[in-house]
């Protein structure tokens, strides 16, 4: 039987982890959840709230948990940006036996920025506005990148295609 695998995505809002994701998916049969389409349903109006952002992850690890316990891999498709946050998911893939593997989508700051602050990404991420200039900076000042301890992947985002991620496919 294959190795139950639970992927991590881990980069700057723009990077393409929506991209990586879709192409991990279609290539491997793992479920893809997305965090963005997720709250999108969850929530009317999102507000990306704290309490709201609670409600949705307590709902994603759930839904996590329950894929892997039937077995199913995962590509869980999402700013995995701090550490805590990947050992906790992490520990939820130790108990069903999944393999995490983590994909940091290593593009530039300026190319993410132009990115994630066009209008066409907030229609694709079903993001109420446009994200602005602050707001990127202010979620990318919270960026913890892999540490030495951590097994990880890093992907150049600025061409993702299935070659590009072949080697997290290994």
């Amino acid at each position: 039987m294959k190795q139950l695998r639970l992927y991590l995505m881990l980069g700057y809002p723009g990077a393409g982890k929506t991209t990586a994701s879709k192409i991990i998916s279609n290539m491997t049969g793992a479920v893809h959840i997305w965090a963005d389409h997720e709250r999108q349903l969850m929530f009317k109006n999102p507000s990306h709230s704290q309490i709201e952002s609670n409600t949705l992850y307590d709902h994603l690890n759930k839904r996590t948990k329950e894929l892997l316990a039937d077995r199913h891999s995962v590509v869980f498709d999402t700013s995995f940006n701090r550490y805590k946050d990947r050992q906790h998911l992490r520990a939820i893939a130790d108990k069903y036996g999944a393999k995490t593997i983590v994909i940091w989508i290593n593009t530039s700051k300026n190319l993410s920025q132009k990115r994630a602050t066009h209008e066409n990404q907030a229609i694709r991420n079903h993001h109420p506005a446009v994200m602005g200039k602050e707001e990127f900076l202010k979620i990318i000042s919270h960026f913890e990148p892999p540490r030495q301890d951590e097994e990880y992947y890093a992907i150049d985002g600025e061409g993702l295609d299935p070659e590009s991620l072949s080697p997290v496919l290994r």
